[in-house]
Parts: C-alpha cells; sequence; structure tokens
C-alpha cells in the first residue's frame, strides 16, 4: 500500500512461504501449519518492468484483449483511502485496492489494507468523489475484507467472480489497481505457479495462492486479478521484493474461491472460525528418514508442540533441535500423510471442537491418538517467534503490497 507512515513501507515484511513462520531442522524446512499458534514513501515516477513480454489473453480461446478487460472490469475496481491504519501513532492515511462483487453495494479488499481503520472511502476513478465505506467483516488468516457503500444512484459495475482451482501455469493474467496511488493502473503478466502458500497479517498460513509475474505494487494491494475472460482469481495481496520496496516479477493472490467461501460471512459481520492442532512440522524425506533412523520415508515431522494446544493435551512431542525423537505424523482420518501440508489441508476442513485421529510413528512403535481441535488464535505466538525461513519462496522477503 502506498500511504504517509504506510505498512508496506515501514517493515510489514511477510516471512517464508510454506505455511508461513518456518524453522529448521537438520536442513528441512519447518512449515508452520495454520494449526498453530503474521513511514514515508519514495516517490516513484515510473513501475518496475514485468520480468517477460506481456502475455496476450485474447490468444487464449475465448479470450478478450487487455483493453477490453480494462475499460469493461477496470470500472468496477475502487481506490480505498484508510485512515488510522499506519503502524506507531495511527494517525496515518493508508491506499489500496479493492473491487465490486454486488449491485448492492458490496467490495473486497484486504485485510491490511483496512484494518485498524477509523475511517474509509472509496473512489472509482482519479479525483472522484471519496465514497464512505462500512467495513463489514475482515478476516486476518486468510488477508480479506468485506466493505459496503451505498449503491443509490450509482451505476455500479460488478466484476465476474471466477473459479480459482481452474487457473494453469502460463495462463495469461490481468491485474488492476493503484500502484503507488496511480489510479486504475493495469499489468498484464501469466500465472507462475500455484499452489503456494504465504503468511497472512495474523502469521498463519493462506494456502492455494497464486503466484504472478504481472507488476505488482504497494497500492495494489486488494485489487483483482483477472483471467483472459475477466474474471476475478484472485486479489493481489503480497510481493516479493528481493530486499527492495517495489515489484521484482513475483506477486501473490489470495485464491478468489477462497473468498467465494467467506462472503456471505463477512457480509453478516460474523467471524470466520479455524480449527487449531498446536504443532510446527517439516516433511520427511527420505534422506531425513535416514539421517534420523525414521521408520518410513515421507510423512510430517512434529518440530514443535505448542504448551496447552490440543496437539499437546493429546500428548504429542517434538524431537531435540535436531529432529530426533520426533513424532512423525503418518495419517489424518486414515488418509496418508505424506507431507505437512497434508496435515495442514486435513485441519483446515475441520472446525473448532471436531474430533480428529492422527496415526504416528514416536521412534519405531507406532501410536493412534483422538485429538479435539480448538480454535485458531487471532494471531500467532509472540513478536519473538521466529517467522523467517525458506521454502518455496527461496527465503525472499515479502511485503504487503
Amino acid at each position: 500500500m502506498n500511504a504517509t507512515k504506510q505498512r508496506s513501507t515501514v517493515s510489514n515484511l511477510i516471512a517464508g512461504v510454506l505455511g508461513g513462520l518456518v524453522v529448521l531442522v537438520v536442513g528441512a524446512i519447518l512449515i508452520e501449519t495454520d494449526v498453530i499458534d503474521t513511514g514515508d514513501t519514495t516517490n516513484v515516477v515510473e513501475q518496475a518492468p514485468i520480468s517477460q513480454p506481456a502475455a496476450n489473453p485474447a490468444a487464449t480461446k475465448g479470450g478478450r484483449t487487455v483493453q477490453q478487460i480494462y475499460k469493461q472490469e477496470g470500472r468496477g475496481v475502487v481506490f480505498i483511502q484508510s485512515q488510522g491504519v499506519s503502524e506507531g501513532t495511527g494517525t496515518g492515511t493508508a491506499t489500496g485496492s479493492g473491487f465490486v462483487v454486488n449491485k448492492d453495494g458490496t467490495i473486497i479488499t484486504n485485510a491490511h489494507v483496512v484494518e485498524g481503520a477509523s475511517k474509509v472511502t472509496v473512489s472509482f476513478e482519479e479525483g472522484g468523489e471519496a465514497i464512505d465505506a462500512d467495513v463489514k467483516g475482515i478476516d486476518t488468516d486468510s488477508d480479506i475484507a468485506v466493505l459496503k457503500i451505498n449503491p443509490e444512484g450509482r451505476d455500479l459495475t460488478v466484476l465476474p467472480l471466477g473459479d480459482s482451482s481452474k487457473a494453469q501455469v502460463g495462463d495469461p493474467v490481468v491485474a488492476i489497481g493503484n500502484p503507488f496511488g496511480l489510479q486504475r493502473t493495469v499489468t498484464t503478466g501469466i500465472v507462475s505457479a500455484l499452489q503456494r502458500q504465504v503468511d497472512a497479517p495474523s502469521g498463519f498460513p493462506i494456502s492455494d495462492v497464486i503466484q504472478t509475474d504481472a507488476s505488482i505494487n504497494p497500492g495494489n494491494s486488494g485489487g483483482p486479478l483477472l483471467n483472459a475472460r475477466g474474471q476475478v482469481i484472485g486479489i493481489n495481496s503480497q510481493i516479493a521484493t528481493g530486499g527492495g520496496q517495489g515489484s521484482v516479477g513475483i506477486g501473490f493472490a489470495v485464491p478468489i474461491n477462497t473468498a467465494k467461501q467467506e462472503l456471505p460471512k463477512l457480509s453478516a459481520g460474523e467471524t470466520i472460525k479455524r480449527a487449531y492442532l498446536g504443532v510446527r512440522m517439516g516433511d520427511v524425506t527420505p534422506e531425513l528418514a535416514k539421517q534420523l533412523n525414521l521408520p518410513v520415508d515421507s510423512g510430517a515431522l512434529v518440530a514443535q508442540v505448542t504448551s496447552g494446544s490440543p496437539a499437546a493435551k493429546a500428548g504429542m512431542k517434538a524431537g531435540d533441535s535436531t529432529g530426533h525423537g520426533a513424532d512423525v505424523i503418518v495419517a489424518v482420518d486414515g488418509k496418508t500423510v505424506n507431507s505437512a501440508d497434508d496435515v495442514v489441508n486435513a485441519v483446515a476442513g475441520k472446525q473448532p471442537g471436531d474430533t480428529v485421529e492422527l496415526q504416528y510413528y514416536r521412534g519405531q512403535d507406532k501410536h493412534t491418538v483422538q485429538v479435539t481441535l480448538g480454535a485458531r488464535p487471532k494471531q500467532l505466538g509472540s513478536a519473538q517467534e521466529p517467522q523467517q525461513g525458506g521454502g518455496s519462496g527461496g527465503g525472499l522477503p515479502f511485503q504487503l503490497p
């Protein structure tokens, strides 16, 4: 986001990609599963170039040109100003993007664009009317927020929501937003990768994130990532900066399918509840299994068990700093676990109070335990908890654009 004292330029860097909050155990990247405990700007006169020649959406069957998408869907993209969201004094005004999803005035954006704001306004054109917006709901775990404006007397353009599960690597995409406050800017690129994980503002991981090389910068937060048909497949949320302040051609969008699931509840002001197990885990590889003398060469190695968590109450144990002695989860509810992600996804499909059956090895002995899941905390651990690491992001620093 571009703002006076905005967060994106005052160390609001997002750590890691593989489920966020990573630590190292004998060289294995440990995934913080979503089952445990996330100043003045420099004037910019031009955007950083995209990393490769722009893709042509119209070349895709049924696709439209960038110009067509921009002229139509661009009308439904809004410029957001949020007063009082800056860190520290809380007196700054931050800017971001959003888009209309219903004729009744419902708008989707990122949670970090509006969280903590004392006042939020949106505008539809350069220098246009600043329209008061109510924040109906915020979910910091998915970095999604829902706003509402009075639609009376306004001809609102609703952006069609696509199916993010159908996105393919190499698909052309279009991003529309307000980078550095430059309203309604369009950039193009492709889907660079799928099923990434990045940290949400709460510190917990967001799954199934779409990676793109479309140029995304501070101020693009909350804007749409559209496919060749002009359908929204993601909400532009984070960028890898390589230690700098702007785009290096690696951006991340929260999948629109996640937003579609949450939209009814957030629109009604309800809180999104998520299940919580309370472990940090890493992937078991054949090399790691050999080094630690494990009985299996795949699974999820328990690196940390949070005190008082459901996992702790169930008797789960972590190993020492080298990984020796750690429990290895090999199945959840009878379904084989090949990696830590499998545990993340299994718990993500549950609700607080649900019971799951975990099968795990402790040494050479196999055990089965029933665990009653808790409710995920609002924030991950303490500020001192490790939040920087490798993962599929290659250890790059992230920031909220």
